[in-house]
């Protein structure tokens, strides 16, 4: 079982600290606050949803699910609901006993038993979860490398696995592919990271990138493309630059050095 420990955040709301990781799930400063900026708020998700049907929204790193309630509680305000298609992948999943002490619910007014719901009885593979009739959950319980393409294109990717210090494998130019093939020619990828590093990879992967404001103290976060005029109004970085340092091992050697 993933170890963890609960955590009260600035902003009131739970998070996480994992054991594996020795990291927080989310920013110390706002679980719900960090979600909400950098899924919903920076990349203007919530106006983008109506734009086609069904949406599809594809998550790396599921975690406390905290950003797919996020995203209940934004879209119970819309009439009608757009239909929406979330589907994530966890490689460690959390269990029952660990997510129904979080107040999620009750700071979004959502169902008291709703995480419950979604982390009882999850199997390898997919598990399809319906929670409203608009909206489905397909969690994926396995390593992203794993995670069967199905076919389905994807118009927005949540980013949110630990960060490449202790995660590095899920911030490499393999990844970062391997989303732009299921991802939709009007894709926008957000993410909380911000290391030179990990926007080096997504360029050499073939993603327009941006720098944006990032939450609660920290001082950017990134967003990604694969159509660079998505990123109008955000400050574009020289991805070819990025690529060419990538591919030199740049970054490695800045590290190690």
């Amino acid at each position: 079982m993933h170890q963890t420990k609960r955590h009260l955040c600035g902003d009131g709301s739970h998070t996480l600290h994992s054991k594996k990781f020795n990291q927080f799930f989310h920013n110390p400063n706002g679980a719900i606050a960090e979600s909400r900026h950098v899924f919903f708020e920076t990349p203007g998700l919530i106006r983008r949803t109506g734009s086609v049907h069904p949406f599809r929204i594809f998550e790396v790193g599921f975690g406390t699910g905290l950003n797919f309630l996020v995203l209940l509680d934004e879209l119970r305000h819309l009439d009608p609901a757009p239909e929406v298609v979330y589907r994530s992948v966890e490689a460690y999943p959390l269990v029952h006993s660990q997510v129904m002490p979080l107040n999620y619910p009750g700071k979004l007014g959502l169902e008291p038993d709703l995480q419950g719901r979604i982390f009882q009885d999850l199997k390898p593979g997919f598990n399809e979860i319906r929670i409203h009739p608009n909206i489905t959950l397909e969690l994926f319980v396995g390593l992203f490398e794993q995670v069967p393409d199905t076919g389905d294109r994807f118009h927005s990717i949540f980013f949110d696995p630990f960060s490449p210090d202790v995660n590095p494998e899920l911030w490499t130019p393999d990844v970062f592919r391997k989303l732009a093939s299921v991802s939709d020619t009007d894709v926008l990828l957000s993410t909380y990271g911000a290391a030179s590093k990990a926007r080096a990879a997504m360029a050499a992967a073939g993603w327009s990138v941006a720098r944006a404001p990032g939450a609660l103290g920290k001082r950017e976060m990134t967003l990604a493309a694969l159509n660079p005029a998505r990123l109008s109004g955000w400050k574009r970085l020289d991805e070819t630059r990025l690529s060419e340092r990538y591919q030199k091992g740049e970054f490695d050697e800045q590290r190690n050095g």
